[in-house]
């Protein structure tokens, strides 16, 4: 699996203590783009790393490749994949977990966040256009079943991107599509982020709808009725939603897939390094938090997810948790990719966590 969205920032080494990480980690900044772990445009794309040191290459390179092990140097190589958490790392996490408890956003702030996240985003976006985020080139990669329904004779195809920001997933589909029937349709609850995709010279009608649309909310997207797409995209949207949004959104998702459907589904795990190097007044409830633009991040465990959707666990318009709903999807693969960035100059490991999976409406 790919590495994601939000990068880098310092972890620990296993010899240091963790009074030694909060100063290392606070002078260090997280951008929230996935790409950015990316190798330098000196290496060819296929490459991982330099080729004259080559020794843990696969050709062409594929994500969740490399493999740490003892005798290897871990700041030989800018990344490694399916590495655990040092005990250093972990004793730091609890240390923040506790001390982000102690100072929680305010209420007035917290009611501030929640009533309106779209105007946050709507900020973000303004401010960013469509250059935050890199193109998300890797999806057809970890998803082949989106590459499937792009080749030539696929036939009649509907796809459905939820979050689709500035269109970083849905204009590297369009780009790689063959598939002279397939329609896309790329919604955000963001009115800023609409615009800017079509704006873009990319945004092509023929293929493309992008309109406004909230996953959580009552209506399902302009132009698609219940049981009209073949296959969801979520990549790093989930985790935007206040955990009472869940029911909701997966609701939706499940009315507008035809049975059978999809979701290529991709977010934030429990324990990344983002989480982790939140400070104080950013704690909403537990693994939810505000980052500093205002918008709201969420970050999950496998077995929850696997609950929420196969709808073994909801929650009540109150937030109490209620189990025993009939399942609505089939789990068809989840698992958490870590991975272990480096900071070759400062010898500093970075951990990061994300969860990646397929659900099948049953």
């Amino acid at each position: 699996m790919i590495a994601d969205e939000t990068v880098v920032a310092p972890s620990a080494q296993a010899d240091k203590a963790p009074e030694q990480l909060v100063a290392e980690m606070s002078s260090l900044e997280i951008a929230d783009d996935k790409e950015q772990q990316e190798q330098p445009d000196q290496v060819p794309p296929h490459l991982s790393h330099d080729p004259q040191h080559n020794q843990k290459r696969t050709d062409p390179f594929q994500f969740g490749s490399r493999f740490l092990g003892e005798q290897d140097d871990p700041f030989e190589f800018n990344a490694w994949d399916h590495v655990e958490t040092d005990d250093a790392y972990n004793e730091y996490a609890e240390q923040q977990y506790e001390m982000q408890r102690q100072s929680p956003v305010s209420d007035f702030d917290k009611s501030r966040f929640n009533s309106d996240p779209a105007r946050w985003w709507n900020m973000f976006y303004k401010n960013n256009t469509s250059n935050f985020f890199k193109d998300r080139k890797w999806l057809q990669q970890e998803f082949p079943v989106l590459d499937k329904l792009c080749q030539e004779d696929a036939g009649p195809v509907t796809i459905l991107e939820i979050g689709a920001g500035a269109g970083n997933t849905a204009f590297p589909v369009i780009a790689r599509n063959k598939n002279p029937k397939l329609k896309l349709h790329a919604c955000d609850f963001s009115k800023k982020a609409v615009e800017v995709m079509r704006a873009s010279e990319n945004y092509n009608t023929e293929v493309m709808q992008a309109d406004v649309w909230d996953v959580a909310g009552e209506e399902l997207p302009p132009g698609l009725g219940e049981g009209s797409v073949d296959l969801v995209m979520m990549v790093f949207i989930f985790s935007a939603l206040s955990p009472l949004q869940w029911t909701k959104a997966v609701e939706n998702v499940y009315r507008v897939l035809k049975p059978g459907g999809e979701v290529c589904f991709r977010d934030y795990g429990r324990g990344d390094l983002a989480q982790v190097r939140f400070r104080k007044g950013r704690y909403l409830e537990e693994n939810f938090y505000i980052r500093g633009d205002g918008t709201r991040v969420y970050f999950f465990d496998k077995d929850e997810l696997a609950d929420i959707w196969s709808g073994k666990l909801i929650k009540s318009d109150e937030g109490e948790e209620q189990s025993g709903v009939q399942p609505r999807f089939e789990i068809e693969v989840l698992g958490v990719d870590r991975r272990m960035l480096v900071n070759r100059a400062r010898k500093l490991k970075m951990y990061r966590c994300w969860l990646q999976g397929r659900f099948r409406k049953i």
